[in-house]
């Protein structure tokens, strides 16, 4: 890890950053999504910074291919669904991706994998490798052989993970909200929370869900776990809504900062 960011403002300056992005922002009604974060991918690949996507979406992109009408709840048809998304969903990202002259590269890992000391070296050295080649790596769950993860899991904690793993600068989770807020931030008397200190445990806030219902699996509570499991590695956090990735990136006062652990 080069010097650690310790404002939004000093994101410009990162070297390695991973991005998470869910099901519900870049799926069904919310494809055209794609391509902004694409922008924002690109514009900070473009100024040096090595770019890690870790995306959500390989289910939900599979499902009306599948002529289903919602999520499946049989692992197998998960499973299945997973198998034909996936391969959609890279798809769309290089053909975006192309307008910039940037190639992806598919990593994907479960959360076990990381634990595995043997698989964690061999997925370091690849994400190394991609990342010397100025190669931009797109990391989702291998949810046609995942098990428990495809039915409790998120791509959260798997981004969190990744950023220990590439020992990144920032880790930036985008939802389709702007930001954590103390309750459901529908609810009356919801209040946006900008800055999160390190040894702040939030217990002030009432968790509500984060995305689409039936296609995404995370939430807020998922994502403040992440931000604090990158946090507590070193790694600063912001939260920020899909839409605001390019200002995110940029280094404007969006989204919720959670404050990296100090050496």
């Amino acid at each position: 890890m080069t010097s650690p960011i310790r404002s939004r403002a000093e994101i410009v300056t990162a070297k390695r950053i991973v991005v998470k992005v869910g099901s519900s922002s870049i799926s069904g009604e919310n494809v055209g999504q794609i391509a902004p974060l694409v922008d924002a991918l690109a514009a900070a690949h473009g100024r040096g910074c090595e770019v890690i996507l870790v995306s959500s979406g390989a289910i939900a992109t599979g499902i009306p291919f599948l002529n289903l009408d919602s999520r499946p709840t049989d692992l197998a048809t998960q499973q299945a669904a997973a198998a034909v998304g996936q391969n959609l969903l890279i798809y769309r990202y290089q053909d975006s991706l192309r307008r910039f002259k940037i190639v992806a590269g598919q990593v994907l890992l479960t959360a076990g994998d990381l634990e595995n000391p043997t698989h964690r070296g061999n997925a370091q050295r690849a994400m190394e490798r991609l990342l010397d080649l100025r190669i931009l790596p797109i990391v989702n769950e291998n949810d046609t052989v995942a098990t428990h993860e495809i039915r409790f899991g998120d791509n959260d904690r798997l981004a969190a993970l990744v950023s220990q793993l590439v020992r990144a600068d920032l880790l930036v989770l985008l939802s389709d909200i702007d930001a954590l807020y103390s309750r459901p931030p529908l609810d009356p008397g919801a209040v946006k929370i900008t800055e999160v200190a390190f040894d702040d445990d939030l217990g002030q806030v009432e968790f509500g869900d984060i995305g689409a219902a039936g296609v995404g699996t995370g939430g807020a509570g998922t994502k403040v776990a992440a931000a604090k499991l990158a946090a507590g590695s070193g790694t600063p956090v912001l939260l920020a809504s899909t839409g605001d990735v390019g200002a995110a990136l940029s280094g404007a006062a969006v989204g919720t900062w959670f404050e990296a652990k100090r050496a």
